[in-house]
């Protein structure tokens, strides 16, 4: 599986070299490239209200683009430093279309000062690795695991995040294996 990582608006670079190194690591047969694209965030995204940004937009803004390079790549990543909500959600660490070819990570609530926390940048790249796995796995079909520790286990806070493991069960990792080899 070829996987394009796109900077949506402004991301430390650093962050996008980090997850173009570890989703091979996690993800059978796959390569992740790093896009020279920059996308910018969509301000028809922006809610005032809520002084967010709705994830369902600005996934099909990733969606639009993964279109125009599907010769290059199976799946695009998008990568945003963005507060994101979904529909009857306060917030969400990240969406992808089931199936399809686009995801999007938000890393706002991932930071450890986002928590009144110290800064730690390893746990800070850690839990970027954990969502972006997350996300890519539900572009392969993969639903939420049960299983607390398995990377598909569905967040409800950060502290489920840190729980995880940034690797799927050996369930999650059949059906992403799978699906993976049907890309051709």
């Amino acid at each position: 599986m070829k996987v394009g990582i796109l900077q949506v608006g402004q991301v430390a670079p650093e962050i996008l070299a980090t997850l173009a190194e570890g989703l091979p690591k996690v993800f059978p047969d796959t390569t992740a490239t790093v896009i020279s694209d920059v996308l910018p965030i969509s301000q028809g995204a922006f809610d005032r209200k809520r002084s967010q940004y709705n994830s369902s937009l600005l996934l099909n803004e990733v969606r639009v683009y993964a279109a125009k390079r599907q010769q290059d790549f199976h799946r695009v990543l998008g990568v945003v430093d963005a507060d994101m909500f979904a529909f009857g959600l306060n917030y969400v660490f990240g969406e992808a279309y089931a199936l399809g070819a686009a995801a999007l990570v938000s890393l706002w609530r991932l930071k450890p000062e986002f928590c009144r926390d110290q800064p730690n940048k390893s746990l800070y790249l850690l839990r970027a690795q954990k969502e972006a796995v997350h996300e890519l796995g539900h572009t392969l079909g993969v639903k939420h695991c049960p299983r607390s520790l398995c990377v598909m286990h569905f967040s409800n806070s950060i502290f489920d995040t840190d729980k995880k493991q940034n690797l799927l069960c050996d369930d999650c990792y059949m059906q992403a294996a799978i699906a993976i080899s049907n890309l051709g």
